[in-house]
């Protein structure tokens, strides 16, 4: 069994000559023999090793997991780094599960401690069984396709030497070097969504097939398989749908729509891992409920998901980490002159005697009909607004829906008002009211200027 495990690690995972390896080693059993195996590989492959150690303060005994690792890394001659940090508190705090919370710490942690040491890998303990149990898990919790590829052995900067050993490999290796380790009391509660897969799904699924945790595994790598096919492709298509990057991401709906139904999605999977920087917690619900925002015929609808704000915008989808904020406001202006508005914008009033012709965001009125002070305020429900051209008025949410104006720019967009009438929607319509005629003695001339 010996030669066996040192054959995966070497034959099949090759660790590079020379390289800075950081060991996650928590005293389990697992990480132990993981951190001997290494130390036994260092002199051949040339090796530099770091260990990391993250005490989670969930158990009392933890500090004595600490000592252990310490005593451990001290034998085998490995520098030690070690933290600790509160989960309980942590995961209060983020409205989070404890295993969710701590697998985040530790993520944290390691990536820290690898920059510090200039490690190249990350190396951490999972075997087979964990890849049995991480499939199921997902499975469960409702996951696509790509999320039942499950762990790759290798995943940038993280290295999984023993992913493809059973668990009994890893004991065994264990006992003929009598090695010793820390059993943590923890993963024997079954108030862990991972330890009732473990303790009671996994046992149940074997008396159906014993080697099930060996076919789950070789699921997991098929369907890891298939994902790296679909990455390029995935790629492809998600840069000929973006429209923009300038505030989160756009899409093209009509675009999206066109592209097949396991195409599609997977490109909005890949969007949604661009603006959140990952996909904790973005189930394969979640996906769908993107997925009938997109195809709503409804020209405006938003949805909230875990770290992200999806909005249908009319022709575009829009993606942000947060739902955008459009405070109201409202401001004026006592005489000709300047007014910063929110946004960066600059709304600026100047006095004259022949007019320069109007433009999208050059207006021009007669300052006589004028009622100082001028108002330039956000939005407001009931507003009512008379467009150059037409007769009579109209409310106001009627002509943004008209002129498709999407919910945020609404209530961005400043209104300049005379005496409660809206004279300018700014950047977008002039009122008929007191236009500038030949006859005109006195133009007050508008001007937005944008950021």
């Amino acid at each position: 069994m010996d030669r066996s495990l040192l054959q995966i690690v070497t034959d099949r995972c090759r660790p590079c000559v020379g390289q800075t390896l950081l060991v996650g080693v928590s005293g389990g059993v697992d990480s132990v023999v993981l951190l001997h195996l290494l130390s036994r590989l260092r002199d051949a492959f040339r090796l530099t090793l770091h260990a990391a150690h993250l005490d989670h303060s969930i158990r009392e005994q933890s500090g004595t997991d600490a000592v252990f690792v310490a005593d451990l890394c001290k034998a085998l001659n490995v520098p030690l780094q070690m933290d600790i940090c509160d989960i309980p508190s942590r995961a209060k705090k983020q409205k989070v599960s404890i295993e969710m919370a701590a697998r985040d710490a530790r993520r944290e942690f390691l990536m820290r401690q690898a920059a510090d040491c200039g490690a190249t890998h990350i190396a951490l303990a999972h075997h087979r069984d964990d890849q049995a149990e991480t499939f199921l898990l997902r499975l469960l919790r409702g996951t696509g396709p790509a999320g039942l590829a499950a762990m790759a052995m290798c995943d940038g900067l993280w290295w999984r030497p023993l992913l493809e050993c059973g668990r009994d490999v890893i004991l065994r290796y264990a006992a003929d070097h009598r090695l010793q380790w820390r059993e943590d009391e923890s993963n024997q509660q079954l108030c862990y969504t991972r330890n009732r897969i473990r303790h009671q799904l996994l046992p149940l699924l074997r008396q159906f097939n014993p080697r099930i945790a060996e076919h789950l595994a070789t699921l997991s790598a098929q369907q890891g398989q298939d994902e790296q096919f679909w990455q390029a492709t995935v790629s492809e298509s998600l840069e000929d749908v973006i429209l923009s990057r300038d505030d989160g991401m756009r899409l093209d709906c009509g675009r999206l729509l066109d592209l097949p139904p396991a195409l599609k999605i997977r490109v909005l999977r890949a969007a949604i891992a661009e603006i959140r920087g990952g996909l904790q917690r973005i189930t394969a619900t979640h996906l769908r409920s993107v997925d009938d925002l997109l195809s709503r015929s409804k020209s405006q609808a938003e949805i909230g998901l875990p770290e992200i704000w999806v909005a249908r915008r009319y022709g575009q989808l829009w993606l942000r980490r947060k739902k955008p904020d459009c405070p109201p406001f409202e401001l004026a202006l006592d005489e000709p002159g300047e007014v910063a508005l929110p946004g960066g914008s600059i709304l600026r009033a100047t006095l004259a005697k022949r007019s320069r012709g109007e433009t999208r965001c050059c207006v021009e009125f007669d300052a006589d009909q004028l009622l100082w002070p001028l108002q330039i305020r956000s939005f407001r429900a009931g507003d009512r607004f008379g467009p150059s051209g037409l007769d009579g008025t109209k409310k106001l949410k009627d002509f943004f829906i008209d002129n498709k104006l999407e919910h945020e720019h609404r209530r961005q967009v400043p209104l300049v008002l005379s005496g409660g009438q809206i004279l300018w929607v700014a950047g977008v319509r002039r009122s008929a009211l007191a236009p500038a005629l030949e006859r005109t003695r006195s133009i007050l001339r508008f001007e937005l200027i944008l950021p």
